[in-house]
């Protein structure tokens, strides 16, 4: 019998018993008022009038109203170039330790986003709460003796300038806490190779040593992993070196795309658990099995704000307009896409993360991630979220019985007309027109803004397919291999011009 197990398992249970839930809307709101007498002696908090805000009778209108809205490189030249530079007090108290690195899914040029060590105890808490959840998901005992594989970016950061710079995921794995190290693989020997593909392959060497129970990464590179180490070990499925591995926890991409792809490296189904961890915090984790939605972390250094996501508030480039509305969680709508806001114990203020989310279920704050806001397709009309695209591609999987775990697209002109140009990640042989019918007539039924597009300037469909492999090769070109590293999955005209050149170089090789 698993003792230690049945221990952690039922210590876990009882706290739940003994824990309430804590309100969301008024989480919030607490949570707004500490940040904002946490950083009223700022640069920021006095140019922005925190004092003033925190004494009036509406603080999230009053909030709203006084703040604009900021993305990274607004932030970065008004205030945040002054933290890099060794400021102290600007948007937060102090000068943080840490820098997380990230360029998202577009630029090569990293960003610097600043990590406090409230930022890092948030994270920490909102990991515990995490655990504490898997006593929902009916988990025998025996899991939490197992360990957990955590397949993140590189935890040997770069020391510069009295702090440490490096991607979130390696910056929260460098500060698991003491008591988890026995659980964490592939240890922190390993874990310090910045190189990914070398990284992977001493994981692979060293598999057979270890009795998985639980994965941890975005699913793309989960996957190159998976097969690395079957690969290497010549076996059928994973599960021939990891039998125990019972769990696979995504970290904010959506895992439908890859689900029947990585089935396939599994000898039976295993317990997906979706979790949101983003450069600028852990925003939200699944908290139960009956949905795949994730319940934002309400109580823990973030407060958040919503813009509905209506064309008329989104610039060509996917930036927010200063116009645009936001609300607080208290007037949120169910199915209802959002642009979502941070203001963050690092100093992060109506901050514009990039994502886009629905409510699934408002007194729980349970949220879905529905596509990014640059990843919105409305050259011509046709208004595609991602979370359409991805739709469209699971009823075509399931009609030509085949897998598609990636993909792009642009719309791009021929003859000064308008077409979207997808690029499908497949190994099938299906012809590229009878896909581009039937992926159009998937988009037409779904959205009856493609439909009417389509029915004036957008003229047509073109699909190109190309093996899946090609994605996390261009994403290595691009500097971006690994870790938190997600693919763009619409382009502008001349990143999309790079792509094809790119794809013709290695589909003639």
């Amino acid at each position: 019998m698993a003792i230690i197990g049945s221990l952690i398992k039922g210590a876990i249970e009882l706290k739940g018993v003994f824990t309430s839930a804590p309100n969301p809307v008024e989480s919030q709101q607490k949570v707004l008022e500490e940040l904002l007498k946490t950083a009223a002696d700022t640069q920021f908090g006095k140019h922005y009038l925190f004092e003033f805000i925190l004494r009036s009778d509406h603080m999230q209108k009053n909030f709203a109203e006084e703040v604009p809205y900021f993305d990274y490189h607004q932030l970065h030249e008004q205030w945040w170039h002054k933290v890099v530079n060794g400021e102290t007090n600007v948007t937060w108290p102090g000068n943080p330790d840490y820098f997380a690195l990230s360029s998202g899914t577009t630029g090569k040029q990293s960003k610097r986003i600043p990590v406090s060590e409230q930022m890092i105890e948030a994270i920490r808490k909102a990991g515990v709460k995490q655990v504490e959840a898997l006593s929902n998901f009916d988990l025998p005992s025996e899991f939490f003796e197992k360990e957990i594989m955590m397949l993140g970016s590189s935890t040997d950061l770069t020391e510069k300038d009295g702090h440490l710079e490096g991607e979130i995921s390696g910056i929260s794995a460098s500060n698991i806490p003491f008591w988890f190290e026995g659980y964490y693989k592939p240890g922190k020997e390993i874990a310090q190779i910045d190189n990914w593909d070398e990284r992977v392959q001493r994981i692979a060497e060293h598999a057979k040593k270890w009795d998985i129970g639980a994965l941890s990464g975005i699913p793309s590179w989960i996957e190159l992993m998976l097969q690395k180490v079957i690969d290497h070990h010549n076996v059928a499925t994973i599960h021939d070196i990891w039998p125990n591995l019972q769990v696979y926890t995504s970290g904010g991409v959506a895992f439908a795309p890859y689900e029947k792809s990585f089935n396939k490296l599994l000898s039976h189904p295993i317990t997906v658990i979706d979790t949101y961890l983003a450069s600028e915090g852990f925003i939200a984790y699944q908290e139960r099995p009956e949905t795949d939605a994730m319940k934002l972390i309400t109580d823990n250094g973030i407060y958040f704000e919503f813009v509905p996501f209506e064309p008329d508030y989104i610039n060509q480039d996917g930036s927010l307009k200063q116009d645009a509305p936001s609300i607080p969680l208290s007037e949120v709508k169910i199915h209802q896409d959002y642009v979502l806001l941070l203001s963050t114990v690092s100093g992060a203020w109506r901050y514009i993360i990039g994502d886009t989310i629905e409510f699934t279920d408002i007194e729980r704050a349970e949220i879905r991630i529905t596509g990014r806001t640059k990843f919105f397709l409305n050259v011509v009309g046709s208004q595609l979220s991602v979370q359409k695209m991805n739709t469209a591609l699971r009823e075509i999987e399931e009609k030509f019985h085949i897998e598609i775990p990636e993909f792009t697209l642009a719309a791009t002109r021929i003859d000064d007309e308008f077409y979207h140009h997808w690029y499908l990640g497949t190994d099938s042989a299906t012809g590229n027109d009878q896909l581009a019918e039937a992926l159009d007539a998937a988009l037409k039924k779904a959205n009856k803004n493609y439909k009417v597009a389509r029915s004036k300037a957008l003229k047509g469909v073109k699909v190109t397919t190309v093996p899946p492999m090609l994605f996390s090769e261009w994403s290595g070109s691009q500097k971006k291999k690994g870790g938190q590293v997600k693919m763009e999955r619409v382009m502008s005209e001349e990143k999309f011009a790079e792509w094809e050149t790119f794809v013709a170089d290695h589909v003639s090789n």
